[in-house]
């Protein structure tokens, strides 16, 4: 595998974890009564250990795809002198370490106690997704537009991940509805889904044309150009995820009363479609993220 495939690869696997965790803790710590985010956390884990180590693993390959892609190859990726000069006299390496210090906190997130867990890793994953922003397409530019796009950037990304990552918990807690004792908190953390998911959507649709105007400055309609191909295609998949949350919410939603069964399975599949289409973004980011915006 060439070093720039291995660093797509790398920068896919870890921002798809990163916001996976992030939105998944934050539903789970801000949204989620209390008794049912303890339930659905405990059951939910292993699963989120499991995504905390491909984030932390992919921080310590990165580095030496990085190294490979800005050197000669493979060959510089395990040159010592080469791998200092990336890591202390260039932004990118200053942008590994703030990823580094981001996976330290998730991972040590899971050595608190129980209460504690979800919101440490809520903290590092959301640092860590925030931490973007100090590479990128923001970087050509200067001063105070630099510091807008960096914000920009920061917004988009923790309001997709937060969508995104909250499909997660959400599928147990749509399991939950069948439960008598839980039912009541699970319809509180499915309403309250469904509200900020408005917001959310909102803000990442806004917060895309910005950071398209700002790198563009006009809509991606060359196709001959392959960053605007790939940026189109995401924004049609987006515009997928958003016309599915969509009947979601106003179709299947309220089905709940009238056709319990059937609205659950509709909801449950509505989820896996949304985060499957997600991942697929999420991919075309690492490949056209490092492209010439052209």
């Amino acid at each position: 595998m060439d070093p720039t495939t291995a660093l797509q690869l790398c920068r896919f696997l870890h921002d798809a974890s990163l916001m996976l965790l992030w939105g998944a803790c934050a539903y789970l710590c801000l949204l989620v009564p209390k008794t049912l985010a303890d339930t659905v956390w405990r059951v939910s884990t292993r699963p989120l250990f499991a995504i905390t180590t491909i984030a932390a693993v992919t921080v310590l390959a990165a580095l030496p795809a990085t190294t490979a892609t800005i050197g000669n190859g493979w060959n510089d990726a395990l040159d010592a002198d080469t791998i200092q000069d990336v890591l202390f006299r260039t932004t990118v390496g200053l942008a590994w370490q703030a990823q580094a210090a981001a996976a330290v906190v998730m991972v040590g997130a899971f050595l608190l106690p129980e209460g504690w867990q979800r919101r440490g890793l809520a903290l590092g994953s959301g640092l860590g997704l925030a931490f973007l922003s100090l590479t990128g397409h923001a970087s050509m530019l200067e001063g105070w537009l630099r510091q807008m796009h960096r914000g920009n950037d920061v917004l988009h990304v923790l309001t997709a991940g937060g969508w995104l990552g909250a499909l997660v918990p959400l599928r147990p807690i749509l399991r939950l509805l069948d439960c008598k004792d839980c039912r009541a908190e699970a319809l509180v953390a499915l309403r309250r889904f469904s509200n900020a998911g408005h917001v959310a959507v909102a803000l990442v649709i806004a917060s895309g044309i910005v950071n398209t105007m700002l790198i563009l400055k006009r809509l991606p309609t060359d196709w001959s150009s392959p960053y605007q191909k790939l940026l189109g295609i995401k924004i049609t998949l987006v515009a997928a995820m958003v016309l599915l949350a969509i009947v979601n919410r106003y179709v299947f939603v309220p089905w709940i009363g009238r056709n319990h069964n059937r609205a659950l399975q509709a909801l449950r599949l509505g989820s896996i479609t949304e985060i499957v289409i997600g991942m697929a973004v999420i991919g075309l980011v690492a490949i056209f993220g490092i492209l010439e915006p052209v």
